[in-house]
């Protein structure tokens, strides 16, 4: 090897040597660095023991069903059956009263039905059938498209039938629901065909059923919609010079099911009804969980008045088809719906001496959610009973039918420009909500409108709960590097249990309280935030949030709430209001403040410090929600902010009001975005700081 040759190799040994050392003192760097960034980011030893759950994960949901269950109305037997005419009458006036047509409603109910009709056409080949389109006005301004199936060649009075759909997105235009339609007209029956809320030409925004609580929260039942576009559409059959009103039938699958339960129970126009699939008793409900409903199922207060098994009841002695299916792939399986309703209207029928007019069917081939050929063919045969007196020549089995089923666009019926919604409804009736706040002209005037305010908060939310005794039992406690971590489970009457940690530092100046949407294991920051002040910390979990929430069904238990009388706000302020009630017991002088993160449970926590404003020395909101008429110009659902849906709330109450019944206890705002708002709400902001004791 050449002097050159080895030079060469010697420096080029030396340049792999030091780009080595200097990827080595890279990578040393590197990790010393995120080893200083992981000591920074490192959990604090309390920040586990918050994220866990105190009372497991079954707890909750048991705490539920045993608060729920006893608030379910019974049904009660009559003692003879001379005395259930009058016993029905008073039960279904007092669901229309109480639940279905509150607040407007009832006088939506009173004006004249509006019906546009379009041109008939022939219905199939053999024109044994014609269809004519048409509109009806449910409530004002919002129209329902329908199609009218008319049998032609008849004389005399025709048997009607109105098939109602439920949750399928092409709506009246469902093959299974044409095909039932087409049927009976070729039977010699009026059948009207209208499209359901929420699905068909009504589907998407304006209609999703979870919208319908907007109207709950003016102070107007979000039920009445639903109930008025069927019994609008009975109305339409009934007027038809044809129409014979002593043969009046009601079918429809699924949320056609619960259409055709809830208005044959409470119309006694209809005298034979086939629900499919549609609906169980609240209590079987509360045990399989997939029959829990949306909103329209499960609406305000119907439970303190009637559970489903009392509707099922309200049908006596009138003929009555339930059907079922055995393996249900949706909801109401046969198993676990059926035997309840029975067991309630079995009895009644037998006393009435009409037994044979309640009848049930179970289909188990396919036995999925449907109302296909097996279960139409039982609707047949028990229309050819009741409608026909069983006549030999009725067909049982479904007819022919030449390829007879329209596409949605032929069935369409023209809508009119800004058909009403429910978003629009409710806005309406909130533009005509009295005006101006009382508490704003002065401190003497706001302690004048306080007592009052409370009263009716109270009476709205249903708080029972503000001098009950509280127990707060131990769970465990630990030490955690100078931090004391108690665990509790807080209970208040019968209440769900609250599970609380409490966190005390080695030297603690006052309480705070603190509860967020997110559950504890979303408060960890403000947690480290208190006790690096020095605070003892109490972190909760009120029901349905956090440890308390029961998931993607969260919102449809809070539907229970509501229609066991109860409402989530209100719970929750409860609860919250125990904890503060607790503290007190413990430790009489020591400050306390509640700090609240997120809007729905900023409701709750100005209801509490409005209800108990003495408790409180402060509460702190931390992205609140800003007004209830938010909620309307956003078109929030149900399932978004269940809280915010109390009925009747922004009747009399909106945020800034809720924050005035806690004055003089002082009550803070404050949002992680930078974002606009209405310079009318900020106004009475600063009117209630302005206050002077």
């Amino acid at each position: 090897m050449s002097r050159e040759s080895s030079v060469g190799a010697k420096n080029l040994l030396r340049l792999v040597w030091l780009v080595r050392f200097a990827v080595f003192c890279c990578v040393l760097s590197l990790v010393s660095g995120l080893g200083g960034t992981m000591r920074g980011m490192a959990a604090e030893p309390w920040e586990a023991t918050v994220q866990q759950p105190v009372l497991g994960p079954e707890h909750a949901l048991a705490e539920l069903r045993r608060f729920f269950t006893p608030r379910i109305a019974e049904f009660t037997p009559v003692a003879r059956a001379e005395d259930w005419p009058a016993r029905a009458t008073a039960l279904r006036e007092e669901i229309l009263r109480k639940v279905v047509l509150r607040g407007r409603a009832a006088e939506w109910q009173q004006r004249p039905v509006r019906v546009e009709w379009l041109e008939e056409r022939p219905g199939g080949p053999k024109h044994d059938y014609a269809l004519q389109r048409l509109r009806y006005e449910a409530v004002p301004g919002l129209w329902i498209p329908a199609v009218l199936y008319r049998p032609t060649g008849m004389t005399g009075k025709l048997p009607v039938f109105l098939n109602v759909n439920g949750h399928d997105p092409v709506g009246k235009a469902a093959d299974y629901k044409q095909t039932r339609c087409i049927q009976l007209a070729k039977r010699g029956v009026l059948v009207l065909n209208p499209e359901w809320l929420g699905m068909g030409q009504l589907r998407g925004p304006g209609y999703l059923h979870g919208e319908m609580n907007q109207l709950d929260l003016v102070g107007t039942s979000g039920l009445a919609p639903f109930y008025l576009a069927m019994s609008r559409g009975l109305d339409v059959l009934l007027e038809l010079p044809e129409a014979d009103g002593s043969r009046v039938g009601v079918s429809g699958l699924s949320g056609g099911g619960w259409q055709t339960i809830v208005l044959s129970a409470l119309d006694s126009r209809v005298t034979l009804c086939n629900p499919v699939a549609g609906y169980s008793s609240l209590k079987t409900r509360l045990v399989s969980l997939i029959d829990l409903g949306d909103s329209e199922q499960t609406p305000v207060d119907l439970a303190t008045v009637a559970d489903y098994t009392h509707l099922t009841a309200l049908l006596a002695p009138r003929p009555a088809l339930l059907t079922y299916n055995l393996t249900d792939n949706c909801c109401f399986q046969a198993r676990e719906a059926l035997p309840p309703l029975l067991a309630t209207a079995r009895p009644l029928y037998r006393q009435l001496g009409a037994d044979q007019n309640l009848r049930y069917h179970i289909n188990a081939e396919p036995g999925d959610h449907n109302f296909g050929l097996e279960n139409r063919e039982a609707l047949y045969a028990m229309v050819g009973v009741h409608f026909f007196d069983g006549a030999l020549d009725y067909p049982v089995r479904e007819l022919p039918m030449e390829s007879e089923l329209k596409s949605q666009e032929e069935l369409a019926v023209p809508l009119p420009e800004g058909n009403a919604t429910f978003g629009s409804l409710a806005k309406s009736l909130a533009a005509e909500l009295p005006q101006g706040r009382t508490w704003t002209s002065g401190a003497a005037a706001c302690r004048d409108w306080q007592s009052e305010a409370r009263r009716a908060l109270g009476k709205l939310t249903r708080n029972r709960w503000g001098n009950d005794e509280v127990v707060a039992a131990p769970i465990s406690r630990i030490e955690l590097m100078g931090v004391t971590v108690r665990k509790w489970q807080v209970s208040v009457q019968d209440l769900p249990t609250l599970p609380l940690i409490e966190l005390v530092p080695a030297q603690s100046e006052g309480c705070v309280v603190l509860v967020g949407d997110q559950g504890k294991a979303g408060l960890v920051k403000e947690v480290a935030r208190w006790l690096g002040k020095n605070r003892r910390v109490c972190v909760c979990d009120p029901v349905f949030v956090g440890e308390g929430a029961q998931g993607t069904r969260n919102y449809l238990f809070e539907l229970i709430a509501g229609s066991v009388g109860e409402r989530p706000a209100g719970l929750q302020a409860a609860q919250i209001a125990a904890v503060a009630r607790w503290r007190k017991i413990v430790a009489a002088d020591e400050s306390l403040e509640l700090v609240v993160q997120g809007p729905r449970l900023s409701l709750a926590g100005l209801m509490s410090a409005g209800l108990q404003p003495e408790v409180w020395n402060r509460v702190r909101l931390l992205d609140p929600l800003v007004s209830l008429h938010d909620v309307l110009e956003q078109n929030r659902r149900f399932e978004e902010l269940p809280e915010a849906f109390c009925f009747g709330l922004l009747e009399r109450f909106d945020v800034v009001d809720l924050a005035a019944l806690a004055w003089p206890t002082p009550v803070d705002r404050k949002f992680s975005e930078a974002k606009p708002l209405d310079p009318k709400v900020e106004h009475t902001w600063e009117l209630l700081r302005q206050l002077k004791d």
